[in-house]
Protein backbone atom coordinates (compact mmCIF):
# COMPACT_ATOMS: atom_id res chain seq x y z
CA UNK A 1 0.00 0.00 0.00
CA UNK A 2 2.93 2.37 -0.26
CA UNK A 3 2.72 3.80 -3.16
CA UNK A 4 -0.92 4.05 -3.49
CA UNK A 5 -2.56 7.55 -4.15
CA UNK A 6 -5.61 8.51 -2.44
CA UNK A 7 -7.89 9.94 -4.52
CA UNK A 8 -11.47 10.79 -5.67
CA UNK A 9 -13.75 9.40 -8.00
CA UNK A 10 -13.05 11.32 -11.67
CA UNK A 11 -14.26 10.92 -15.06
CA UNK A 12 -12.40 12.45 -18.30
CA UNK A 13 -12.78 16.02 -16.96
CA UNK A 14 -15.44 18.23 -19.51
CA UNK A 15 -12.70 21.02 -20.73
CA UNK A 16 -13.88 22.22 -24.05
CA UNK A 17 -12.23 25.43 -24.42
CA UNK A 18 -8.83 25.12 -25.50
CA UNK A 19 -8.28 28.32 -23.26
CA UNK A 20 -9.25 27.04 -20.56
CA UNK A 21 -7.04 26.92 -17.39
CA UNK A 22 -6.18 24.69 -15.32
CA UNK A 23 -4.98 25.45 -11.56
CA UNK A 24 -2.58 22.97 -9.33
CA UNK A 25 -1.49 23.39 -5.91
CA UNK A 26 1.37 21.17 -4.87
CA UNK A 27 2.87 20.64 -1.15
CA UNK A 28 5.82 18.20 -0.74
CA UNK A 29 6.63 17.11 2.90
CA UNK A 30 9.33 15.11 4.47
CA UNK A 31 9.57 14.18 8.04
CA UNK A 32 13.32 13.86 9.37
CA UNK A 33 14.38 15.27 5.61
CA UNK A 34 15.37 12.73 4.70
CA UNK A 35 12.30 10.97 5.95
CA UNK A 36 9.21 9.47 5.78
CA UNK A 37 7.53 11.61 2.87
CA UNK A 38 4.22 12.62 1.44
CA UNK A 39 2.34 14.36 -1.11
CA UNK A 40 -0.59 16.57 -1.67
CA UNK A 41 -2.10 17.80 -4.47
CA UNK A 42 -5.37 19.95 -4.86
CA UNK A 43 -6.38 20.18 -8.69
CA UNK A 44 -9.16 22.73 -10.21
CA UNK A 45 -11.11 22.08 -13.36
CA UNK A 46 -13.69 24.95 -14.25
CA UNK A 47 -15.84 24.38 -10.91
CA UNK A 48 -14.20 20.90 -9.59
CA UNK A 49 -11.41 20.86 -7.49
CA UNK A 50 -10.17 17.20 -7.14
CA UNK A 51 -7.73 16.70 -3.93
CA UNK A 52 -4.98 13.85 -3.68
CA UNK A 53 -2.92 12.74 -1.72
CA UNK A 54 0.34 9.85 -2.26
CA UNK A 55 2.62 8.29 0.44
CA UNK A 56 5.77 8.59 -1.49
CA UNK A 57 8.35 6.27 1.39
CA UNK A 58 11.13 6.61 3.48
CA UNK A 59 14.49 8.48 2.99
CA UNK A 60 13.03 11.05 1.02
CA UNK A 61 14.21 14.92 1.06
CA UNK A 62 11.95 17.67 1.36
CA UNK A 63 12.77 18.84 -2.17
CA UNK A 64 12.71 15.80 -3.66
CA UNK A 65 8.95 15.09 -1.87
CA UNK A 66 8.15 18.98 -3.82
CA UNK A 67 9.32 17.59 -7.57
CA UNK A 68 7.47 14.60 -6.90
CA UNK A 69 3.96 16.39 -6.05
CA UNK A 70 4.34 18.05 -9.00
CA UNK A 71 4.91 15.17 -11.12
CA UNK A 72 1.80 13.36 -9.74
CA UNK A 73 0.32 16.40 -10.32
CA UNK A 74 0.94 16.95 -14.02
CA UNK A 75 0.42 12.96 -14.15
CA UNK A 76 -3.25 13.10 -13.04
CA UNK A 77 -4.15 16.14 -15.02
CA UNK A 78 -2.92 14.87 -18.23
CA UNK A 79 -5.19 11.37 -17.16
CA UNK A 80 -7.73 12.95 -15.68
CA UNK A 81 -8.83 15.72 -19.13
CA UNK A 82 -7.09 12.92 -21.50
CA UNK A 83 -3.86 12.81 -23.77
CA UNK A 84 -5.77 14.65 -26.84
CA UNK A 85 -6.94 17.48 -24.73
CA UNK A 86 -4.40 17.90 -22.28
CA UNK A 87 -2.32 19.57 -25.67
CA UNK A 88 -4.90 22.19 -25.66
CA UNK A 89 -4.67 23.35 -21.96
CA UNK A 90 -2.65 25.78 -20.11
CA UNK A 91 -2.21 24.92 -16.20
CA UNK A 92 -0.49 27.70 -13.53
CA UNK A 93 0.92 25.08 -10.78
CA UNK A 94 1.50 27.07 -7.41
CA UNK A 95 3.71 26.03 -4.53
CA UNK A 96 5.33 26.99 -1.29
CA UNK A 97 8.84 25.83 -2.58
CA UNK A 98 10.42 28.81 -3.33
CA UNK A 99 13.46 26.37 -4.85
CA UNK A 100 11.20 24.37 -7.02
CA UNK A 101 9.67 27.52 -8.57
CA UNK A 102 12.82 29.24 -9.19
CA UNK A 103 14.65 26.29 -10.59
CA UNK A 104 11.57 25.62 -13.04
CA UNK A 105 11.64 29.25 -13.95
CA UNK A 106 15.31 29.09 -14.89
CA UNK A 107 16.12 31.49 -11.77
CA UNK A 108 18.41 28.96 -10.29
CA UNK A 109 20.81 26.22 -10.57
CA UNK A 110 20.22 22.41 -9.95
CA UNK A 111 23.36 21.00 -8.28
CA UNK A 112 21.57 17.86 -6.67
CA UNK A 113 21.38 14.43 -9.22
CA UNK A 114 18.25 13.53 -7.84
CA UNK A 115 17.22 16.87 -8.43
CA UNK A 116 18.15 17.32 -12.03
CA UNK A 117 16.13 13.82 -12.99
CA UNK A 118 13.12 14.82 -11.05
CA UNK A 119 13.32 18.43 -12.92
CA UNK A 120 14.04 16.52 -16.40
CA UNK A 121 10.89 14.57 -15.82
CA UNK A 122 8.64 18.02 -14.58
CA UNK A 123 10.37 19.40 -18.03
CA UNK A 124 9.33 16.58 -19.99
CA UNK A 125 5.33 16.15 -19.10
CA UNK A 126 5.38 19.88 -19.32
CA UNK A 127 5.75 18.92 -23.19
CA UNK A 128 1.77 17.13 -23.10
CA UNK A 129 0.56 20.84 -22.29
CA UNK A 130 -0.12 23.95 -24.45
CA UNK A 131 1.34 25.90 -21.71
CA UNK A 132 2.30 25.07 -17.67
CA UNK A 133 3.58 28.12 -15.55
CA UNK A 134 5.27 27.87 -12.39
CA UNK A 135 4.24 30.40 -9.30
CA UNK A 136 5.66 30.92 -5.65
CA UNK A 137 2.77 31.41 -2.91
CA UNK A 138 2.83 31.46 0.79
CA UNK A 139 2.58 28.68 2.72
CA UNK A 140 -0.64 30.42 3.60
CA UNK A 141 -2.15 30.32 0.38
CA UNK A 142 -0.95 26.23 0.09
CA UNK A 143 -2.60 24.90 3.27
CA UNK A 144 -5.26 22.73 1.58
CA UNK A 145 -2.37 20.79 -0.13
CA UNK A 146 0.11 20.79 2.77
CA UNK A 147 -2.60 19.11 5.03
CA UNK A 148 -2.98 16.52 2.36
CA UNK A 149 0.59 15.83 1.92
CA UNK A 150 1.21 15.15 5.93
CA UNK A 151 -2.32 13.23 5.28
CA UNK A 152 -0.48 10.84 3.40
CA UNK A 153 2.18 10.46 5.73
CA UNK A 154 0.74 10.33 9.32
CA UNK A 155 -1.32 7.41 7.34
CA UNK A 156 1.45 5.18 6.85
CA UNK A 157 2.87 6.55 10.09
CA UNK A 158 0.03 5.04 12.39
CA UNK A 159 0.71 1.71 10.18
CA UNK A 160 3.96 1.21 11.67
CA UNK A 161 3.06 1.22 15.42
Amino acid sequence: MQNQAKFSQFKKANITNSNQGVLVWTDGASRGNPGLAGVGVVIQLGNEKKLYSKFLGRNVTNNEAEYQALIFALEKVKALVGKKKAKKIKIKCFSDSELLVKQLNHQYKIENEKISQLFLKVWNLTIDFNEVNFFHISREKNQQADRLANEAIELENSKMF
